[in-house]
């Protein structure tokens, strides 16, 4: 039976290392995979560099679980979708991350929202035909800026490859994240890991009680998830490395 928890790092941790390093250092910490980001290390139109950061990856033994893109719905045309897909095909990326627009749930108008599931719908098909899956990025100013607007959007564009990130909201109780993330659990792919305080980054070890839960929560599951840390305290290797050796801890334990 396969682990329900794999470990992992998203890129843009770290936007000013090089992907050599960053490869190292997920290595170094006993991570299993990278979610590579295509606005610094693994841009959409650069095929070279993608080829080039699917070689490293795999050549230290870690695996690329989402391509994390910036793609947004109903801001960009869905042609540019193409080199994006085409990037998450080099990496070999099972899943690719988007954004739900540029707009909070409850700012968009109803033609945003539509434009919106449009777009969903023609990119998740696009990315069918790769095999890759899509996931929305759960976020604040999205169309996914909680539990009920994610819901809402997955339903409206009703396709099952279409899945959705979580990440705890920094401003809500251990209640209100548990609540979100239990609604969210049927379409739940993969999960960004920090412990912020308001807006300060704060070691993940402070946050562990807190994190245990929702793994408690998440392995309901059954299914596969990938834990990837994200942002971690003063940008500094030396707290991600606490970090990843906090989560190695919790997912053991969950």
């Amino acid at each position: 039976m396969s682990r329900v928890f794999r470990t992992g790092l998203v890129s843009v941790t770290f936007r000013n290392l090089a992907p050599e390093a960053i490869v190292a250092a997920a290595q170094e910490a006993s991570l299993e995979g990278i979610e590579w980001g295509g606005d610094v290390h693994v841009p959409p139109e650069d095929v070279e560099q993608a080829e080039r950061v699917t070689e490293m990856t795999k050549a230290a033994g870690l695996e690329i679980p989402s391509y994390g893109s910036y793609f947004r719905l109903a801001e960009q045309p869905v042609e540019t979708f193409e080199p994006v897909l085409r990037t998450a095909t080099i990496l070999g990326a099972p899943n690719i991350r988007v954004w739900a627009g540029r707009l909070g749930s409850a700012q968009a108008d109803a033609t945003y929202h539509e434009r919106a599931r449009s777009d969903a719908r023609r990119i998740a098909e696009m990315a069918a035909e790769a095999g890759i899956t899509l996931s929305y990025e759960y976020h604040r100013n999205t169309l996914a800026d909680s539990h009920e607007a994610t819901l809402q959007l997955l339903s409206d564009v009703g396709r099952a490859d279409v899945h959705t990130y979580w990440q705890p909201e920094t401003d809500r109780s251990l209640e209100e994240n548990k609540e979100a993330l239990t609604a969210l659990l049927p379409h739940l792919s993969h999960i960004h890991v920090f412990h912020w305080v308001g807006n300060e980054r704060r070691a993940l070890a402070e946050g562990a009680d807190v994190w245990n839960e929702y793994f408690q929560t998440i392995r309901s599951t059954g299914r596969q998830h990938w834990a990837l840390l994200e942002f971690v305290a003063n940008d500094s290797l030396d707290s991600f490395r606490q970090d990843a050796a906090t989560l190695n801890r919790l997912v053991q334990s969950a």
